[in-house]
């Protein structure tokens, strides 16, 4: 919907290839301005990109997908179901023709419309040559803002967004560091550092085993749903299930974006 074009909006951009850590940060940012109406931009890529746009989604909010093809063609063919999403209840846009399939050339020349629609870019993590570094790049050169999450030295997927912290970028570190370009938006509220201590609460007794079991596995740092179901080896619906019992316990809260985290 052409709609998605008017609000204001930020690209969330890093690499295919990603940490948990990564996984984390980039659901809760997208989550988080999607719930205060700032649109979710990004590349509609595996990774990052997906992650970006379904927590967004996933949040009621807004995102734009710009695709390196044209419209009818699903790439990568596993991104299908969250290109239909997007489709229905967000805007797919191209520069390409109906029909093209991507080729070499195609994502970069993709890379300057994510940033020339969004008034500030977030690399999550990118290696040191990830393509979301050609999107910060486009951003500077459109006089738009560039942020970077920081990550450890260690990690190749943090080299790159590391670097454009060393170069100038803005840290990304909690939501002022990003909502200082959306006055006109309401407060982002990520987890603020006094809420460190989270996830001590004692377990009341009337919890089954499988709540108990599922309780251990989450702590202070929210995890999404996803990644409960890998942990503990369950059907998302069976987890949702025990969830909604922890929540009403007052064990756990839920979060924008499919995101769980111990009281």
């Amino acid at each position: 919907e052409l709609r998605h074009l008017d609000p204001p909006a930020v690209a969330i951009v890093g690499s295919r290839d990603h940490t948990g850590y990564g996984a984390d940060v980039c659901r809760l940012l997208a989550a988080e301005a999607a719930a205060v109406g700032v649109v979710v931009v990004s590349g509609m890529a595996r990774g990052l990109d997906a992650l970006a746009h379904g927590a967004a989604l996933d949040a009621g909010g807004a995102t734009i997908g710009v695709l390196g093809n044209g419209l009818g063609v699903v790439y990568p063919s596993a991104n299908r179901e969250l290109y239909e999403r997007v489709a229905s209840r967000g805007l797919l846009l191209t520069e390409f023709s109906p029909g093209e399939r991507p080729h070499a050339g195609s994502f970069p020349r993709r890379n300057r419309l994510i940033s020339g629609l969004a008034r500030a870019t977030v690399v999550v993590e990118a290696a040191a040559g990830s393509g979301a570094l050609i999107t910060a790049g486009t951003a500077l050169d459109q006089g738009r803002e560039v942020l970077a999450v920081p990550g450890p030295i260690t990690s190749p997927v943090s080299v790159g967004a590391n670097r454009l912290i060393r170069d100038g970028a803005t840290p990304f570190l909690e939501a002022a560091d990003l909502l200082q370009y959306f006055p006109e938006c309401e407060r982002i509220v990520l987890i603020p550092p006094s809420e460190s201590k989270a996830g001590t609460t004692a377990l009341p007794e009337s919890l089954t085993h499988e709540e108990r079991e599922l309780a251990s596995l989450l702590g202070a740092e929210p995890l999404h749903l996803d990644d409960l179901v890998a942990r503990s080896s369950r059907a998302a619906g069976d987890l949702l299930s025990l969830l909604c019992g922890l929540e009403l316990a007052g064990v756990i809260e839920q979060r924008p974006g499919r995101l769980f985290r111990r009281r």
